[in-house]
């Protein structure tokens, strides 16, 4: 069954764009390092698992820490759960049909969107 999937342009402490994939209780999270695009890796920092809420929320962050902007949202099925490589089919967003978030050996992780 599909589930959602948002990408967040949030301004604290720099400016970034948070990926969230609804999982069961929370929303698996990585920070990216600019701006999503077509066909090139991006670097992305897994973040810890966020509130299930930040799927549909846009507007100031609690904390003091900035506010965000949904720019993508969609849904994804997971195509492989590889701790190394994960594929995901992205359906119902103008952006992108597929995302691939792959560890590098040294631990970074890129995330690419086609």
């Amino acid at each position: 069954m599909p589930r959602r999937f948002v990408i967040l342009e949030h301004d604290h402490p720099f400016l970034h764009w948070d990926l969230l994939l609804e999982d069961e209780c929370s929303a698996r999270t990585w920070r990216l390092l600019r701006r999503p695009c077509l066909g090139e890796p991006i670097a992305a920092e897994p973040l810890p698992d966020h509130r299930l809420m930040y799927l549909d929320y846009e507007g100031v962050v609690s904390g003091d820490r900035g506010s965000v902007k949904r720019i993508i949202v969609g849904t994804y099925e997971p195509i492989s759960d590889d701790p190394e490589v994960m594929a995901l089919g992205l359906s119902d967003n103008d952006f992108a049909v597929s995302a691939v978030i792959r560890r590098q050996t040294d631990g970074r992780q890129f995330v690419s969107f086609a």
